[in-house]
């Protein structure tokens, strides 16, 4: 089990670092998207390959971040429900689901993408806007997506069998894990400023 648990952390740390860099994708979509609206407002240029290329950095960011989201436990979820169910219940639905939805799935998916992506490749696929780009790599990136995600699909397993078990100590949990993430990031704000306003006045009675 050890070496499983070796192998689930080298796949986490290879996930975290490819959705970090990633997510830089996203400023990069905003300046195209915003370059090529000022030069077709100012020039009266327009050009479909800037205009795919935007959907094919969201494409990038959609696919490849996708699996830095299941690790980061940010994907969907029920939470009225799941807040009231014990730890060790959810751990055990987890596993259930990953089994029997998550690997099914994306296994399937990886299977399809790869002739998908391969006659794209090997016919030069054009797309059939003038002047647009060829379509292989957006057809590359839902393999590669699909590719990473089967990868953090079995270290998720592995670390909920481990905690099953008791190998590796679940994540301790706080009230704020419950929220929905837009809610979570302002409570996590709120908590730092009044640690430090409680900090500021240790410092002062001091």
């Amino acid at each position: 089990m050890n070496l499983l648990i070796r192998w689930s952390r080298g796949v986490d740390r290879i996930t975290a670092w490819l959705g970090r860099g990633i997510a830089w994708l996203i400023l990069v979509a905003v300046l195209v998207s915003a370059g090529n609206a000022v030069v077709r407002k100012a020039f009266d240029i327009s050009s479909n390959a800037w205009l795919e290329l935007q959907w094919y950095l969201f494409g990038a960011v959609f696919m490849l971040a996708a699996a830095w989201a299941l690790q980061k436990n940010e994907h969907v979820r029920i939470d009225v429900v799941s807040s009231r169910l014990s730890q060790r219940t959810r751990l055990w639905i987890d596993l259930v689901c990953h089994l029997i939805f998550l690997m099914p799935f994306v296994l399937l998916m990886t299977w399809l993408s790869w002739p998908f992506f391969w006659r794209s490749w090997i016919t030069g696929e054009q797309s059939m806007n003038a002047g647009g780009l060829v379509l292989w790599p957006a057809k590359l990136l839902i393999l590669l997506g699909f590719v990473v995600l089967v990868f953090q699909g079995l270290s998720e397993i592995i670390k909920t069998v481990a905690y099953l078990r008791g190998d590796l100590d679940p994540p301790v949990e706080t009230e704020e894990d419950h929220l929905p993430p837009e809610l979570r990031e302002h409570a996590h704000l709120v908590h730092d400023i009044e640690e430090a306003h409680h900090k500021a006045g240790d410092r002062s009675h001091a």
